[in-house]
């Protein structure tokens, strides 16, 4: 792996879990409401993408004017960077509201880290879930893996002082379920980075809906629409186009092990700019999730060489 693909790679990571970091901020004061937090996030992430996307295609063109090319062939390229809502759905833009909602409502009372670590472990379960119910086999090891991110998950939960809010938890596997949704059916995408921006404008229309439901409580101050503009537009618009770009570039399992690590990184930066506490069971219980994740994932690259 060379200097340039770590740090983009580093970028990326650093980006997913800033956007728990970003939200704690927001919302932990009062800065802004979590609706229009949503609202602003995703509007501000479809703008950035749309950009991107812009970007990428006078990239491209440019490109082909330097070479001599048959025009059908220029045309062809073309419409790879050209949004025509052919490269979404509903469910992926309505999966990815959900996911944002829930994102946002959830970290009213959950900390960074622990939120990131909730969000992490139900959109994995729900990942190997639907790869069980879809006919994979897990070998024993993976078995295992499964099992043990469950118990983790579930200590977690358990009633004591340390335990994160219920209601906050909830929320947050919502959330982690419906981006477990929408990365499923991301596996399907050829083109990520324009089907991505497609799914945030066709996330727009629910977050107006979000908006008329919560006119009562609408609160915003500067510092906080500034907060909701860069997890939208840098730590998930940016964010997302460098994860992606990277991506090819990552072997399965490197890339499944890498965001391992962005709860962990959503704990320190909590830690270091929110001051949260670091308690025992979230040590134990993020060992068990990430550590059985692991198992699972490296051994199912395993089992692809042995075959």
């Amino acid at each position: 792996m060379n200097l340039a693909l770590i740090i983009k790679t580093s970028l990326a990571l650093l980006a997913f879990a800033g956007n728990s970091v970003l939200c704690r901020l927001a919302l932990e004061k009062g800065a802004i409401d979590p609706s229009s937090f949503t609202a602003v996030r995703l509007l501000s992430g479809a703008v950035t993408l749309i950009l991107i996307v812009v970007f990428l295609r006078l990239s491209s063109a440019r490109e082909h004017n330097k070479v001599n090319v048959e025009g059908s062939s220029s045309s062809n390229s073309g419409n790879t960077h050209s949004i025509s809502f052919k490269n979404s759905d509903w469910i992926s833009g309505l999966s990815l509201f959900v996911y944002a909602a829930g994102f946002s409502f959830a970290y009213i009372t959950l900390p960074a880290g622990t939120g990131a670590l909730i969000l992490f472990a139900a959109v994995q379960i729900t990942m190997l879930g639907m790869a069980l119910v879809t006919g994979t086999r897990f070998s024993a090891l993976q078995w295992l893996g499964f099992i043990l991110a469950i118990v983790g998950l579930v200590y977690l939960f358990l009633p004591g002082i340390s335990a994160p809010p219920i209601i906050g938890s909830l929320i947050m596997m919502i959330a982690g379920i419906a981006w477990g949704v929408y990365s499923i059916k991301g596996k399907k995408v050829h083109l990520p980075t324009l089907a991505t921006t497609e799914n945030f404008v066709r996330s727009l229309p629910f977050c107006i809906v979000l908006m008329l439901l919560s006119m009562n409580m609408l609160e915003l101050s500067t510092y906080g629409i500034a907060l909701a503009i860069a997890s939208g537009a840098i730590t998930s618009g940016i964010g997302y186009a460098i994860w992606y770009a990277v991506l090819p570039n990552l072997k399965s399992a490197s890339a499944a092990t890498l965001q391992l690590t962005v709860p962990v990184i959503a704990t320190i930066g909590g830690i270091i700019w929110l001051e949260e506490q670091l308690s025992l069971r979230l040590i134990l219980s993020s060992c068990a999730i990430l550590g059985g994740v692991a198992m699972v994932v490296l051994s199912s690259q395993e089992n692809k060489k042995a075959t």
